[in-house]
């Protein structure tokens, strides 16, 4: 079998505040295979998105490894990190994250700008994507000036415009009404099937479980289906 694109072994996270001690991941274990679109799912407060912060390398944890494309992720340095998921990631956020004060379109590029991509190439990049997930015409609009479905589709595009191994999706439709997280979701089921990037998409929406390879289900900080 081909070597995960993610996996994680026996992962701890605990949180603390003052004498408060909550214990939010519990000895997780997953294997994520290339290409592959994974949901995982749970009740609010279950480690769905420490989860998903703990993989990617948004938040340490403190027991247990998480390995990326093979590279164990303890052994990264800060910047290393952070060069590598400007890179090979993107992610996508129930509350967009774009910046107010800049277009759509200097949103998409900020990414390749962090890697170091000159702006000309930058620019013709971002508009490519921008055509790719149908808002070419809104490439001069700041984030007040589009729908909510716009807006996901916005970051859908800067999540995608340094073509990453793995996309990363966090209650990506929790923002939209039904038609616009409809589109959204034919926009990253297509996206995945024709360049075969790997989603993990931590959601509450069935549909959108229902649309991915997998489910995998927490409660209490574990996985248990």
């Amino acid at each position: 079998m081909e070597q995960p694109i993610i996996a994680a072994d026996a992962v701890q996270k605990w949180f603390r505040t003052g004498k408060i001690e909550v214990h939010a991941l519990r000895g997780v274990d997953i294997a994520v295979q290339p290409g592959e679109m994974v949901a995982i799912m749970g009740p609010s407060g279950c480690g769905k998105t420490t989860l998903l912060n703990c993989l990617s390398g948004l938040d340490d944890f403190d027991q247990g490894e998480v390995y990326i494309e093979g590279v164990r992720l303890r052994t990264m340095s800060d910047k290393k990190r952070t060069l590598y998921r400007a890179q090979r990631m993107g992610f996508i956020f129930q509350t967009y994250n774009l910046l107010p004060v800049i277009t759509a379109v200097e949103n998409v590029e900020l990414p390749l700008l962090v890697s170091g991509m000159r702006p000309n190439a930058a620019r013709k990049r971002a508009l490519e994507v921008l055509e790719q997930v149908g808002l070419i015409d809104r490439s001069d609009h700041r984030p007040a000036e589009l729908s909510g479905g716009q807006r996901q589709r916005v970051t859908i595009a800067r999540a995608l415009v340094n073509n990453p191994a793995i996309v990363w999706a966090d209650e990506p439709t929790g923002s939209l009404d039904s038609k616009s997280a409809d589109d959204v979701l034919s926009l990253m089921r297509s996206l995945n099937k024709d360049q075969g990037q790997t989603f993990v998409i931590v959601t509450h929406d069935s549909d959108i479980a229902a649309a991915c390879d997998r489910i995998i289900h927490m409660r209490d900080g574990q996985i248990v289906a």
